[in-house]
């Protein structure tokens, strides 16, 4: 076995071709998995009216999560919108916890609170969803501006969608930090609808990395179907950043398969065009390469199958069973003392 681990997948794109190593792709395949069969878990205890409110799945889109564990560092900090379980997860956050957060019980991450859009956790450096379009842009960047004035050498990784990409937000963003050189990498997950509105419709700019150019601000495209290509790119855009150089921004063209929310069925798209990114699935892909590069066994990716498979059901039985908040502690958690150095638990 220890042979078998030493074996590695070399990617052809990029300057320095990376090396895709056994507990690499694992860790890639191991992430996606948890997130694809929590995301399908919660869809169906929806069905079962036991999850209320709105609920946005990040099923299709786990590769660009999986590229940031591998790429960044675990005190990089996130600001994302509220398509966010998956980026959860991927920070650490237990399954239990985001599943009893969206059940609204006390046990959950942020108390029952906040539901399916507001997870958030200082400890796993996830400053969180956010249910307003757009907000997140400048709450990240102003994260980004808090840690470039403490002297670290973390960044805020800023992600929006295609739809949140038209606030006017985003330009006042930019601008401020290219002027100040703020460590932000800027990411516009592209699924290619904003709700239900093809990003081909909504602006003569279709490629949305282009909006950086206005601004001098160095910015790509890249597959979002791919661990590999999002985990080269985001290594990249994170030497540039750290080197003091200032923000980075990436759109990286990804998929959902599901609608926008459970509510919606997706009728505006063909059944074609939702195949067409199915048959690149990142963990049908990720598995076949791992098996057919031999960088695991057949019996070692089961392993994985069958401890998500717990996992998941565990954290559905732990919601389940777990006490809503207390109605006197609706008001508890609203606000914090002045100098409180960090607004989440």
């Amino acid at each position: 076995m220890a042979e078998v681990a030493e074996k590695k997948v070399t990617s052809s794109k990029g300057k320095t071709p990376f090396k895709v190593d056994k507990k690499t792709a694992l860790n890639w395949y191991e992430v996606m998995l948890r997130i694809r069969r929590f995301e399908e878990a919660s869809l169906k205890a929806y069905s079962q009216q036991k999850i209320r409110g709105f609920l946005h799945v990040y099923i299709g889109q786990e590769a660009i999560a999986a590229g940031i564990v591998s790429a960044l560092r675990q005190e990089d900090l996130i600001a994302t919108a509220y398509r966010q379980h998956g980026l959860a997860l991927s920070k650490g956050i237990s399954s239990r916890a985001c599943m009893a957060e969206l059940y609204g019980k006390v046990t959950g991450v942020v108390k029952g609170k906040g539901g399916s859009m507001h997870f958030s956790s200082k400890k796993h450096y996830y400053i969180g969803g956010n249910g307003i379009v757009g907000a997140q842009i400048p709450i990240g960047t102003g994260v980004a501006l808090a840690e470039q004035y403490k002297g670290t050498d973390n960044l805020c990784v800023t992600m929006f969608g295609d739809g949140a990409a038209r606030q006017g937000a985003l330009h006042e963003s930019f601008n401020m930090a290219m002027t100040w050189k703020l460590p932000v990498l800027y990411i516009c997950e592209n699924n290619q609808y904003a709700m239900g509105t093809s990003v081909s419709r909504t602006s003569n700019v279709k490629d949305i990395y282009k909006l950086g150019l206005g601004y001098e601000m160095p910015c790509e495209a890249v597959d979002g179907m791919s661990p590999i290509a999002v985990h080269e790119a985001l290594t990249k855009a994170a030497e540039h950043i750290r080197s003091g150089k200032g923000p980075y921004f990436l759109e990286i063209k990804t998929y959902r398969y599901r609608g926008h929310s459970v509510s919606d069925p997706g009728k505006y798209r063909t059944k074609e065009e939702l195949n067409s990114f199915k048959d690149r699935d990142p963990i049908t892909e990720t598995e076949e390469l791992i098996l057919e590069k031999k960088l695991a066994s057949q019996k070692e990716i089961d392993a994985i199958k069958d401890k998500i498979k717990a996992e998941i059901a565990d954290a559905v039985e732990f919601a389940e069973k777990s006490d809503f908040p207390l109605g006197s502690e609706l008001y508890d958690d609203n606000y914090v003392q002045k100098d409180y150095p960090f607004i989440m638990d």
